[in-house]
């Protein structure tokens, strides 16, 4: 299982463009509302999520974990210890843990980005503890993948299609998508 999180003021366009791919991709995305089974993302869109913090459990371990930026959003990710559990469970068995946006800084103050090469949004640069900050778009390095914003929403998402079912399978979506690299 793939969890998504989604806290009050998260990025719509960073969350529903990966989770549109990677089902696209054939893969069981979870969404998880952190605080309710409806969040609303930063730009006032509610979605409703499969499912709630409350429900899910580190028995079922995770396949990859997606953290969307947007303000507050990436804040309210990072103050929930479940989250940050599944972070780190992820992060320990060499799982993805993909971040995008100011969301990368929650990787950064839990030093897990030591030694790693990682992007962010501009402005974010410095909560990145430890990693060798490239400026990229979209950032792999092992099993952490990082993205600077809404605007590669897609690349990520492909990004970590890739990561989980490799280039082919990522650069036929792309080329279905219409998204020409």
């Amino acid at each position: 299982m793939i969890y998504l999180f989604l806290a009050e003021g998260f990025e719509e366009i960073e969350a529903l463009t990966p989770l549109d791919i990677l089902r696209r991709a054939g893969k069981d995305v979870r969404t998880v509302g952190v605080g309710g089974s409806t969040i609303r993302g930063s730009h006032g869109i509610p979605v409703v999520c499969d499912t709630t913090i409350d429900a899910v459990s580190l028995a079922d371990a995770p396949e990859a974990v997606i953290l969307p930026g947007g303000m507050p959003g990436t804040n309210n990710l990072e103050c929930d210890d479940t989250v940050r559990g599944f972070v780190r469970a992820a992060f320990e068995d060499g799982k993805p843990v993909c971040a995008i946006c100011a969301a990368p800084s929650i990787l950064g103050h839990m030093g897990l980005l030591e030694g790693r090469r990682a992007t962010c949004f501009p402005g974010f640069e410095q909560a990145l503890l430890g990693a060798h900050v490239t400026g990229e778009s979209v950032c792999r390095d092992g099993n952490i993948l990082t993205a600077k914003g809404a605007g590669v929403a897609a690349d990520f998402g492909f990004a970590i299609t890739e990561a989980l079912c490799g280039a082919e399978t990522a650069q036929k979506l792309r080329s279905s998508m219409q998204c020409h690299a």
